[in-house]
């Protein structure tokens, strides 16, 4: 399975990269849709957190492996510190990586109707 550019995700040797733009104080913690930005697609991650020290970057985080089923420490924040669009390193067997995000894209489509 390759990943293209039309995908929120890419792959790399250790795992796969997510594009993620993010909501900060939300009432709900959810993945739920994806967005189209000017880096490419990316899910769209809501936080309760707030964007103050790190805490809306711990808990996107902490979403993404919950939501991929992998230990937190398997999901680290590459680039976007200080931005709603970021891109999170996912380690881990990329196919099987891809395999859980190709799964899940439907029914993110679904949520967006």
């Amino acid at each position: 399975m390759v990943a293209g550019p039309e995908l929120p995700w890419r792959a790399g040797k250790d795992g796969v990269v997510v594009r993620v733009r993010v909501t900060p104080k939300s009432s709900r913690e959810a993945i739920d849709g994806l967005e189209t930005t000017a880096e490419g697609p990316a899910f769209k991650a809501r936080v309760r957190a707030v964007p103050e020290d790190g805490a809306a970057n711990a808990a996107v985080a902490a979403l993404l492996a919950k939501w991929l089923g992998v230990p937190k420490r398997s999901v680290e924040l590459l680039s976007g510190g200080k931005s709603r669009i970021k891109s999170f390193a996912v380690s881990g067997d990329p196919a099987a990586l891809e395999a859980i995000l190709t799964a899940k894209l439907p029914e993110l489509s679904k949520s967006k109707d």
